[in-house]
């Protein structure tokens, strides 16, 4: 099946020189299968972790490819994927078989904790960063996706937005933050929302009054913005700020 072997003292290394596998199917990182896996089954990380008999930590820790205690590529054992296999309705050998160039672990040793003060990385999935949103006065709308950032799966997004201003500080949204958005064309009053103003886009807590739409800002130096009548027409709500991401400063 493979055409090659190294082999070490404590660790076995699957040479794999072909892209293919012996029945044509692509190869891939473990990560990868395993995350296809429980998308093609729809198990949260958790779930497959609790169904496989293994930490949570340590699948985010194979997902990802590195060990944080480490920083180095994580080396399965065999143990571990002998419950991989078992949980995936395989074998080790028909995990190999899937992965290319792997290293194992021939080690009876159970996966390394993490420590006590590391919380795992969570499994991500990608969505376009489609432009940049104001904190502060509306800016220009860009709809063209820059690049792909990784949002957590646990987090409902559809695009995101890099911000720009200090207009929704008091939120904890601040100038180079990026923020999750999920689309819907109405969010519930004190939700913060981003929202089209005509060609310009800001980030804002939309209120409602009556038939009056007011886009507040979480910050006191900025007065609110209000609509009603026809100005309505040119605000439309793209969608509900559900999570950001903030640079360390």
């Amino acid at each position: 099946m493979f055409k090659g072997f190294n082999i070490a003292i404590d660790r076995v290394c699957v040479k794999a020189y072909n892209k293919l596998n012996a029945e044509g199917r692509e190869l891939m990182t473990l990560g990868a299968l395993i995350a296809d896996y429980r998308q093609e089954n729809h198990l949260s990380q958790r779930q497959f972790a609790a169904a496989c008999g293994l930490s949570n930590g340590y699948i985010s820790m194979l997902e990802r490819g590195i060990n944080p205690n480490t920083n180095q590529p994580i080396i399965p054992t065999l143990p571990a994927l002998k419950k991989l296999a078992d949980c995936m309705g395989t074998t080790v050998e028909g995990i190999l078989s899937r992965v290319d160039d792997m290293p194992v672990s021939l080690t009876a040793d159970d996966p390394p904790p993490l420590h006590s003060n590391i919380i795992p990385m969570p499994s991500t999935y990608k969505v376009p960063l489609v432009g940049t949103i104001a904190c502060g006065q509306p800016i220009l709308a860009v709809e063209s996706a820059d690049e792909l950032v990784d949002v957590p799966e646990y987090v409902r997004a559809d695009f995101a937005l890099r911000c720009k201003g200090d207009s929704m500080i008091n939120a904890r949204i601040f100038d180079g933050d990026i923020v999750y958005i999920h689309s819907q064309p109405e969010v519930e009053s004190g939700q913060i929302a981003a929202v089209r103003i005509g060609e310009e886009a800001t980030l804002k807590k939309v209120y409602y009054t009556g038939s009056r739409l007011v886009l507040r800002a979480a910050n006191p130096l900025y007065e609110d913005m209000e609509y009603d009548g026809p100005a309505l027409e040119e605000v439309e709500i793209l969608g509900k700020a559900v999570a950001f991401t903030s640079v360390i400063r």
